[in-house]
């Protein structure tokens, strides 16, 4: 039987549909056969309000599996888990009746004082769109519809719902787009939300550039826009932008000004009528729940498994990790016995249980004296810091868990120091201690500096999910090998950072003046040192690689090979990163930018010969004069690194690129017009009419009067005393180029 047009319906039904029927869900509509959908915070787990609503997380929300947070999975460069994270997050939503789910967040952390770094997944937009694009159709298949957000340039809290984030268009389109483009094209979501923020002064939500012609129209997103909740000032320009959904709902104002707007002839309600189309197709691909449905319970060992593998080991000095079977363990810190797994906000999860750290040691065997030393309740810290510099003497090796709390959407963070009171006791356990292993449960990076030679092991633990307790115990103790990298930069100071002058931004403006050089492309390209690099991570084992073969296969494509062997003693996972250098085109290019990486298995002694391909994008720029994508004729040397910093076999090759010459106008520079294979001959051949062989020598000779017009307009070059050409001439050889 054939489903009603809701587009047939009558203009106030039509207007109705385009906002929330109530907080979380859409509006029905029995006579068009348009069933409600629930859309629920995520991407980690599903945060399903069935009695109160809001939108932060205050009020208490339906038991689910906290699943690492996105700056965990980030870390793990790991294809699968993320897809994993999804599938599993799907069957929940599905069993607490929830049709989208607002994740994953694929913002790029431009600043380590984002306040919502932990729900994002990189500095990175090739790292980021591709673990994003991994979720989205992990959670898919489940018939769960993903809600890819914030759309876009959304790289802080401070003042979200107004600031412009002022961004020049290659940036946007390398950077900050980047992550969205890949998983719109690739990964098909049913829904993209919205930014809060402005982009170059317009509104997220009304700004047709990026809703219409770049999303729609380039990219071929057939899906929802929604707004983030509360995030619409404009209904009709909103919607005639290409935001489809407002939430939340309903809203009888906003209704009623679409109607208004559409009978006086403001907006066209062929645009109410697609708009309506895709709404109510929200609902077609999603799996009505089943009544009998529940939280699988084997879900808390997944993501037990899927956080291990999200760890990265910093340092390991003198192997000091894993630790040996039957040492005497100091476990300190309250991080320990109260674990931070998640940040705060819109995706705070009402966690089926939660492990701890010193729980899950002691259930490996280990004999441990724990010691608080330090609360976030505000106890007396030096009697808790004496009490743990007292278990750190007795004990062979201290473990100490330290970190942040408060970190939570809404709110930048100010600095990237640890609290002054974990520092100290870091250093007082330290100069006591046999061995000091320092474990890290953060929503971003923090600075290491004060305390960093000090310890001999220090992990990465992240946000984990609430599993967390177990999945550092099996890393600590070896039943898992860590394998995780970082997908941030962490600097040696705050200063160093490429946002550092410009972040949070004044006036209600941000501007990014860095350009494409975020996180460790600025790093590399100005030399700057920093205490760990993007993509470092070490392990139990060692790996080798060798045999690195790049293999050109068209004009803007190339495959590399590369084999990697596991040289060590313990099964283990590298991850094999594939960056590209270039000086090549018109436009500075970063020292090295990530374009490949995969993630191989290897058992000791083993070897895997892995294959990236390099398409089209892992040789371009953004050419903001032609308005698209340009691979320049020239060498590109591709790089297999062990982090950003470390590289460890390179092979340089040759592109034709694009031959296709720039297009030229009467305003283009001289520059330009001598370097077209066309225009520029005939030109030259102009300016030399009825010059003497001599004349001809001369000018031929003369580079630094052709340096000194190059940037010369044609067009102004024409009224200089003594030009042989005319307009026509130019117009003429115009002609002869197309």
């Amino acid at each position: 039987m054939q489903q009603p047009d809701p587009a047939a319906l009558p203009l106030e039904s039509k207007a109705s549909l385009l906002s929330g029927g109530d907080f979380w869900s859409t509006q029905s509509l029995g006579e068009a056969d348009v069933r409600a959908v629930v859309l629920t915070d995520g991407p980690h787990g599903v945060r399903r309000q069935k009695a109160d609503a809001d939108h932060l997380g205050f009020h208490a929300s339906e038991p689910a599996t906290c699943f690492p947070p996105a700056v965990a999975v980030g870390s793990s460069w790991d294809v699968e888990l993320a897809a994993r994270v999804g599938e599993a997050v799907g069957r929940e939503a599905r069993a607490l009746g929830v049709g989208v789910i607002l994740g994953p967040g694929v913002n790029i952390k431009r600043s380590p004082l984002c306040g919502r770094n932990f729900e994002y997944y990189s500095e990175d937009p090739l790292l980021s769109g591709i673990l994003g694009a991994a979720f989205v159709r992990g959670l898919q298949a489940q018939g769960v519809g993903a809600a890819v957000k914030h759309f876009a340039a959304n790289n802080q809290e401070t003042d979200r719902m107004r600031v412009s984030a002022d961004v020049d268009e290659r940036p946007l389109r390398e950077i900050y787009l980047a992550a969205f483009e890949r998983i719109v094209t690739e990964a098909r979501p049913a829904a993209v939300m919205a930014a809060y923020n402005r982009i170059n002064g317009v509104p997220a939500s009304e700004n047709r550039w990026l809703l219409t012609d770049v999303l729609r129209a380039e990219w071929d997103f057939e899906g929802v826009v929604v707004s983030d909740w509360g995030g619409v000032g404009d209904r009709v320009a909103a919607l005639a932008a290409g935001l489809d959904l407002q939430m939340p709902g309903p809203d009888a104002a906003n209704d009623a000004a679409i109607v208004r707007a559409v009978r006086a002839g403001l907006l066209d309600e062929a645009v109410v009528d697609a708009s309506v189309r895709r709404v109510a197709g929200l609902a077609e691909p999603a799996v009505a729940p089943e009544p009998d449905e529940t939280v699988p319970a084997e879900h808390h060992a997944l993501a037990r498994e899927l956080a291990a593998d999200c760890v990265v080991l910093l340092k390991n000095d003198e192997h000091t990790l894993p630790l040996a079977a039957g040492v005497r363990l100091a476990v300190i810190g309250e991080f320990a016995a109260d674990p931070q797994f998640q940040g705060g906000g819109s995706s705070l999860i009402n966690a089926t249980r939660v492990d701890t750290p010193l729980e899950a040691i002691q259930a490996l065997g280990h004999t441990v004296t724990y010691a608080a030393g330090f609360t976030t309740g505000g106890e007396d810290p030096e009697a808790l810091r004496a009490e743990a510099v007292r278990a750190a003497r007795g004990a062979e090796v201290a473990v100490i868990f330290v970190g942040l709390r408060g970190e939570t959407e809404g709110v930048d963070r100010e600095h990237i120091d640890l609290p002054a009171d974990q520092v100290v006791l870091l250093r007082a356990v330290a100069a006591v201690a046999s061995r000091t292993v320092v474990v890290l449960s953060t929503g971003g990076v923090v600075s290491l500096e004060g305390w960093h030679d000090d310890v001999d092991a220090i992990v990465a633990g992240w946000l984990l999910g609430q599993a967390s307790g177990g999945a550092l115990a099996d890393v600590l103790s070896g039943v898992v090998n860590p394998s995780g990298r970082l997908a941030e930069t962490i600097p040696l100071r705050l200063e160093d950072t490429p946002s550092y002058l410009t972040f949070p931004g004044e006036a209600g403006h941000v501007r990014y003046g860095e350009g494409v050089m975020v996180g460790y492309r600025h790093h590399e390209t100005v030399g700057r040192a920093v205490r760990y690099p993007f993509g470092h991570g070490l392990s139990y084992t060692t790996f080798s690689t060798g045999d690195l073969a790049v293999d050109v296969t068209g004009d803007d494509t190339a495959i590399v090979r590369v084999t990697v062997t596991n040289t060590g003693e313990r099964p283990g996972k590298h991850v094999v990163q594939a960056y590209v250098a270039t000086t090549a085109g018109r436009v500075r290019r970063p020292a090295r930018e990530l374009r490949a990486f995969t993630k191989v298995a290897l058992r000791p002694g083993e070897s895997s010969t892995v294959q990236l391909p390099l398409d089209r994008r892992a040789f371009a720029y953004y050419d903001i004069e032609a308005g698209q994508w340009a691979v320049a004729p020239g060498t590109y040397t591709v790089q297999i690194g062990e982090s950003a910093t470390r590289i460890v076999a390179e092979q340089t090759v040759t592109l034709p690129g694009d031959t296709a010459a720039t297009a030229l106008s009467l305003d283009s520079a001289l520059g330009d017009w001598f370097a077209h294979p066309v225009a520029g001959p005939l030109l030259r051949e102009a300016l030399m009419a009825g010059a003497t062989e001599e004349q001809r020598r001369q000018g031929e000779a003369n580079s630094d009067l052709m340096d000194m017009v190059a940037s010369i307009p044609a067009r102004q070059f024409l009224h200089f005393p003594g030009v042989p050409v005319s307009t026509d001439d130019l117009t003429e050889i115009l002609e002869a180029t197309r």
